[in-house]
């Protein structure tokens, strides 16, 4: 494969030469790996898109507001990448992937690229490669990359360590009001938006928007926050109600951000966290060798029947990592990191 080649085509913009290269950050081939860290490094670095994570209940209808609020950003004359993670399954390990079918209109919008993606064994709602595709999206001259993320719960917090802006879909009447006050999701959302606001579900999205924004009101306030935010408001992805504020709103936030150092400041610690997770990813990876498994499946016998301590077999697996790597010994008990 022609690294430089292929940077180019991405740079110009050409949608097949992207669509490969998410395939090949997404392999988990050795070579296929060195060839992907080496597309990253030749990539420019001059493009920067609005990042926007997406996340809601399942059935909340992230994929028609996806849909619906891309239309209207590719209506503005901008250029809109989504990256649409879907479970994997724990049995077979595959996924469905039909986020294109579910966004029938925006898939065949040339200013448009949709790409669904497996989270396979991966938790926090996105794939274990979803940085990198939103950096080959940004390398396009993508204006806008929406990154939606499984859609399973509160603890689909990692997307926020990708994205500028983290819009939280709910439904009306969706249970309890006091879900707003959790830890988790809802404290890393920056905007809440009440979906469904139409028809005979209009008024109960009243009240379902009152009701969290009276919740947001609780939380400690951001630093990175202007008067104001986080908010929740009503949006119709059928009707198209909502929309053009929700724009003006995320406009009004990111502009306040720049101005005030914090968008910098966010790309910085999310670089630095990424880093980190990358160098733990590698050590983890260390276990696949033949020697690791080995010494695993034999200290993991001596724990299933008695003869070893989980902890202390576990320190010397460690140690013995810590030995091939040259590195000091770990120990698993102590509270130092």
């Amino acid at each position: 494969m022609d690294i430089s080649d292929l940077a180019k085509r991405i740079a110009a913009g050409e949608r097949r030469a992207l669509a490969r290269a998410i395939t090949l950050v997404e392999s988990g081939r050795a070579d296929h790996r060195t060839q992907a860290t080496a597309l990253l490094n030749a990539l420019p670095k001059d493009q920067q898109a609005l990042r926007i994570g997406l996340s809601g209940t399942p059935g909340v209808g992230k994929s028609t507001f996806i849909e619906a609020f891309g239309m209207m950003l590719v209506g503005l004359g901008l250029r809109v990448a989504v990256l649409a993670v879907d479970p994997s399954s724990a049995r077979s390990g595959g996924s469905i992937l039909g986020d294109k079918t579910r966004m029938d209109r925006l898939s065949r919008e040339a200013a448009a690229f949709i790409r669904p993606s497996p989270s396979q064994t991966h938790l926090g709602g996105v794939a274990r490669r979803t940085r990198e595709a939103v950096a080959l999206c940004e390398a396009a001259r993508f204006d806008v990359v929406l990154i939606e993320t499984v859609g399973v719960g509160q603890s689909e917090t990692v997307v926020a360590q990708m994205s500028d802006l983290f819009l939280l879909l709910l439904a009306p009447a969706g249970g309890d009001e006091l879900q707003g006050v959790k830890r988790g999701i809802m404290e890393m959302a920056d905007m809440i938006l009440i979906n469904k606001a139409d028809g005979d579900l209009k008024p109960a999205a009243t009240r379902t928007c009152a009701d969290y924004a009276g919740a947001l009101r609780l939380l400690r306030k951001r630093p990175q926050d202007p008067a104001g935010f986080p908010k929740a408001t009503m949006v119709s992805a059928m009707t198209d109600f909502g929309l053009d504020t929700t724009w003006d709103d995320i406009q009004t936030l990111m502009t306040w951000r720049r101005e005030n150092g914090f968008f910098d400041q966010t790309r910085a610690d999310q670089s630095r966290y990424w880093f980190e997770q990358d160098v733990r990813a590698a050590l983890l990876a260390q276990l696949d060798t033949p020697d690791a498994k080995q010494l695993m499946s034999q200290l993991g016998s001596a724990v299933a029947t008695g003869a070893m301590d989980p902890t202390a077999a576990a320190a010397q697996m460690l140690s013995a990592m810590a030995v091939d790597l040259g590195l000091a010994r770990v120990d698993p008990a102590s509270d130092s990191p």
